[in-house]
């Protein structure tokens, strides 16, 4: 019996160091896709365009680091999304990219990936259980200038829009081909229990604590945008 007992305590003792891990390794990436946000809105001419931010419907950050901590090799990516709601922005879904190589227009090396909605199809295409970039979802490598304007046809007609950052240079980049799909091992750690996308991005779900400050930077940098397109009106 005491044996027993001595072994569910250490199964106890494991599920929470385990839970633990998970959380403070989320919570590292939501700080990621934070920073992310932040140096793609404020890079001097270089920085999302005006016009994109103020229509954007939707942003997922996959934020990569050199050491490998949250990207294994150069085909799996883990980031956060968060959509456009009645109220503001939705609370951060986790997800995972497949299929990309990162940096590759751009010199080979590991980057941050950004990519954006531009249109409510670009949301009804991220409730799906998977969406593949350039098949189920267009796609295109977004333009980058405070001023410039997603005006061509292939990128006015784009459901998502995409940003590669290597060596502090933000660039657009081709995710054709690549997989977008609900990480549901991290939906659990941060929710308790598995959520849909749905619920999650359409505003249904309250913002966790540790996941706050990445939503409200969302809602102020994106609203930014809206208000600098008026003003040049």
């Amino acid at each position: 019996m005491k044996r027993f007992l001595a072994a569910v305590v250490c199964a106890a003792s494991f599920s929470y160091v385990a839970a633990a891990q998970d959380t403070s390794r989320i919570d590292a990436r939501i700080d990621a896709a934070h920073a992310v946000l932040h140096e793609l809105m404020n890079a001097p001419d270089k920085g999302l365009p005006e016009d994109i931010a103020a229509r954007a419907t939707c942003v997922l950050v996959v934020p990569s680091f050199k050491k490998g901590a949250f990207v294994v090799g150069g085909e799996y990516g883990q980031g956060v999304a968060t959509c456009r709601t009645h109220g503001g922005w939705s609370a951060p879904a986790f997800i995972q990219l497949e299929g990309a190589s990162f940096g590759f227009q751009i010199g080979g090396q590991s980057t941050d990936l950004v990519l954006i909605g531009m249109n409510h199809r670009a949301l009804e295409d991220l409730l799906k259980e998977k969406v593949k970039l350039g098949g189920d979802a267009s796609v295109a490598a977004g333009p980058v200038g405070r001023n410039a304007q997603a005006s061509t046809t292939e990128l006015a007609s784009a459901e998502f829009l995409t940003y590669s950052r290597a060596r502090g240079l933000f660039a657009g980049i081709d995710l054709n081909g690549d997989v977008v799909h609900q990480n549901r091992r991290d939906t659990e750690a941060v929710y308790g229990h598995d959520i849909s996308f749905e619920r999650i991005l359409t505003g249904d779900v309250p913002t966790p604590a540790a996941a706050s400050h990445f939503v409200a930077t969302v809602n102020q940098l994106f609203r930014r945008g809206e208000a600098r397109r008026d003003a040049g009106q």
